[in-house]
């Protein structure tokens, strides 16, 4: 078996996952969420065996090297991290239901990775640019960044929904009332977004020492590098904010997806839409 027929269970098992996590949020029935945990975990252990396996077919085929290095790679591992960091959360702050919001995004990554005819799936030998074990560190801390910052989009999310049905005093709120309390959601948002800022901060400066072993400069404004800094500032005026001006609730909650969308559009729109050093990612 080699790592694109495991990152094909991987991505039934997320896709399941999914659909029991929705299952425990429109039912709340705890074996129901407790399979989703299941499926979210053997898909993660087996996604973790394809990834090796994937660095291992590379050095069969004599261009050894970390699986991190095109868009391919990095969907796969963006989906990885967002399922590694949000079982870590269920599993240490009891919140369960939360996976019907996050899942989704691990899912997606890997099954736009597998189906895509924009991404190619072949593994090919590096360009000078890309051989640097910086490299390897700029690429994992800026995705675990990455991973936690589509968890606390999700948690934004969640909160405004169940903020916005609270509000509003209807029927509608029974179909929300098993999502954690409002102040637990605003709490868990600040600690994700602390932790992924942290993460994105190291990721920006591993990629300035990365910059400058491969084309002699930290910084060139190249469109990655300026959409990854305003992004950057994006989550430390969020931070800021909350610690100086007591912001939470709404305000935090649409920042967070608000990062989120710059995250995205750092990933996804520079590697698509704009050219510089960084467009052999799309690749």
């Amino acid at each position: 078996m080699n790592s694109s027929q495991l990152f094909g269970i991987t991505m039934i098992a997320y896709l399941l996952s999914t659909a029991f996590y929705l299952a425990l949020f429109l039912f709340k029935n705890k074996k129901i969420g407790f399979i989703g945990m299941l499926l979210a975990a053997g898909g993660l252990l087996i996604q973790t065996i394809g990834i090796g396996m994937r660095w291992y077919e590379s050095y069969q085929m004599g261009i050894g090297h970390a699986p991190l290095t095109n868009m391919y790679e990095s969907l796969i591992f963006f989906s990885w991290c967002t399922a590694l960091f949000y079982l870590f959360m269920e599993i240490k702050y009891k919140a369960r239901i939360i996976g019907a919001f996050v899942m989704p995004f691990a899912f997606v990554s890997i099954a736009y990775a597998s189906f895509s005819d924009r991404i190619n799936d072949q593994i090919s030998p590096l360009i000078p640019a890309l051989q640097s074990n910086w490299l390897i560190a700029h690429v994992v801390t800026c995705f675990i960044g990455y991973g936690a910052f589509a968890v606390a989009g999700s948690l934004g999310f969640i909160y405004l929904l169940k903020a916005g049905t609270e509000q509003k005093r209807t029927a509608a709120p029974t179909l929300f009332s098993s999502l954690p309390e409002l102040k637990i959601i605003d709490d868990l948002t600040h600690k994700t977004i602390v932790f992924g800022f942290m993460w994105l901060s190291a990721g920006i400066i591993t990629g300035a020492i990365w910059a400058n072993e491969a084309w002699g400069t930290y910084w060139s404004w190249d469109p990655k590098e300026t959409w990854s800094i305003i992004t950057w500032f994006v989550y430390a005026i969020t931070l800021h904010a909350r610690f100086t001006r007591g912001w939470g609730g709404k305000r935090i909650a649409w920042l967070a997806i608000i990062g989120f969308v710059a995250v995205f559009f750092t990933y996804f729109g520079v590697n698509f839409f704009l050219s510089g050093l960084h467009s052999y990612g799309s690749s």
